[in-house]
């Protein structure tokens, strides 16, 4: 029998004098700085991520990424496959595999597809109950984590947990408001979320809400930009003013300036009496243009003068009007490529952008998720006169891994039928199928066998690794670790062929 090198021996003994030197360390950060570049070391892992639970938590109480800024770490977190942590944590065993976009068991999670995540090696920190996990992602050597790699960093949670759930406990209250400073500047309450990126947020809409300038809200559709400007009125001087609306792409173009600046009794075919605009209806107050890249020409030429000089004309007014008014506007459309394109006033464009904010995505602030959910939850129950419900983990899970290119919006209403479907099936807690229907339908369908699943695991390796080759059977041989025999067995066996027209680099691919 074979004896392990030496030098393996002295890997292994530096390995556990580190992870018991770890044990010493009296403050979180520190602690958590040295046990991920640790783990990095031993298994060659790209990205190192912790994140710790409560027993009851609905989102994580903390997490920590390796040598990452919080932009960075805001990246990451959005790249991660939620779905493959939600797995660990609840089945509170380690999760492997040589490549995620090709795994049938997270293939079709939004973050694997969308990231085409690769090696990962996530394991539960903790035991009875899972209080976190370690989550590793890629590798900065050839190959998969080997059983080493998965032997060390099991060892490595269980060291971890006693360790970081004591120095969390007593760093934190339980969770991490990053918004918790700002919030006490503010008054925010209808705004939900505790992220660095709704931090930020806030903290423009600090800066800017006291001062009488206008703002330029941008982000995209369904990210709460009205609600945003609401919020800046109601923390500014003009609070006790009114707020009014105009939603810029609902109103005809031949209307539009009718709908700002009212207009004078004949002015045109309908005006059969004198009609105060929003401008008028706003005095002392905030007028907030939705929409404002769909401003006709005509009517951008006269938002311009009303900015530059706070005076307007209605239409058939021989007189101007002097207006008390804060503006502020919002888009989900590149101004400044409609500039380049004619298609929105150069000047206009530039007295906008004075004060800009942008309201960040569902992509950017997942943190916010799971507290967006029970929100939302609540609300549909009271809207529609019914039972409270619980949320379940696996649901608040499912809904921060899920794609929404519908931002808050989307995730309103999808949480607002789920809570219909929830109480059609007399239940009391919200659960991951409610939310997506369509998980019940495929739960219907026959589980694929263990051999099943691998066979085809490997046709789906063995076919991309071909088509990314070119069909150079050489080339893919030799990055599948395989003999040219048995890679053209494969290819027979899974009866794999290459589109017609095209030719292998060495003209082997043909042979299947």
């Amino acid at each position: 029998m074979l004896e392990p090198p030496r030098e393996q021996f002295a890997s292994e003994r530096d390995f556990y004098r580190r992870l018991l030197d770890l044990g010493g360390k009296q403050e979180l950060e520190p602690l958590l700085d040295e046990a991920l570049a640790l783990i990095v070391d031993v298994t060659a892992a790209n990205t190192a991520y912790l994140e710790l639970w409560d027993d009851n938590a609905t989102k994580p109480r903390f997490w920590k990424g390796y040598r990452l800024s919080d932009r960075d770490l805001a990246s990451i977190r959005a790249s991660i496959s939620r779905g493959i942590i939600g797995r660990a944590l609840t089945e509170g065993q380690t999760i492997e595999t040589p490549s995620a976009s090709m795994d049938d068991r997270f293939a079709d999670l939004g973050s694997v597809r969308q990231h085409e995540i690769q090696a990962v090696l996530c394991a539960p920190v903790g035991f009875d109950p899972t209080i976190g996990v370690i989550y590793l992602q890629g590798r900065t050597k050839p190959g998969m984590f080997t059983a080493a790699d998965r032997e060390c960093l099991e060892l490595f949670a269980r060291q971890l947990a006693p360790l970081t759930d004591r120095l969390v406990r007593r760093s934190t209250d339980g969770t991490i408001d990053h918004t918790r400073d700002v919030r006490q500047k503010l008054r925010v309450a209808e705004i939900i979320g505790r992220s660095a990126a709704m931090a930020r947020l806030l903290h423009s809409v600090a800066h800017v809400a006291h001062l009488d300038v206008d703002v330029l809200i941008t982000g995209p559709s369904g990210s709460g930009k009205s609600m945003l400007a609401r919020a800046i009125a109601n923390n500014s001087p003009r609070q006790g003013g009114p707020f009014v609306e105009l939603n810029c792409a609902a109103i005809p173009e031949a209307l539009i300036e009718n709908e700002l600046f009212g207009a004078e009794r004949g002015a045109h075919s309908t005006a059969t009496r004198r009609v105060a605009g929003k401008v008028a209806a706003a005095e002392g107050g905030t007028l907030f243009l939705d929409e404002i890249a769909e401003l006709s020409a005509g009517a951008q030429a006269k938002l311009l003068t009303l900015l530059e000089t706070r005076e307007y004309h209605p239409l058939g007014s021989a007189s101007s009007i002097r207006a008390d008014v804060r503006i502020m506007s919002a888009t989900n459309a590149n101004l400044e490529q409609k500039v380049e394109a004619r298609q929105f006033r150069a000047d206009l464009f530039y007295r906008l952008h004075v004060m800009p904010i942008e309201v960040p995505g569902m992509d950017v602030r997942r943190d916010d998720i799971p507290e967006l959910v029970e929100h939302f939850c609540a609300e549909a129950c009271k809207k529609h006169k019914l039972s409270v419900l619980a949320v379940s983990r696996r649901a608040l899970v499912g809904c921060q891994e899920a794609p929404w290119p519908g931002h808050t919006r989307q995730l309103a209403h999808a949480i607002e039928a789920a809570v219909i479907r929830a109480h059609g099936e007399k239940s009391s807690t919200l659960h991951e199928h409610h939310v997506f229907p369509k998980l019940e339908a495929a739960g219907e369908q026959p589980p694929q066998t263990l051999q099943q699943a691998t066979r085809e695991f490997q046709r789906r390796v063995v076919c991309e690794a071909l088509v990314n080759n070119d069909w150079n059977v050489t080339e893919t041989a030799r990055q599948l670790d395989l003999a040219r025999s048995h890679l053209y067995n494969l290819i027979n066996d899974f009866q794999l062929q290459r589109e017609a027209g095209k030719k292998g680099a060495d003209n082997q691919g043909g042979k299947g």
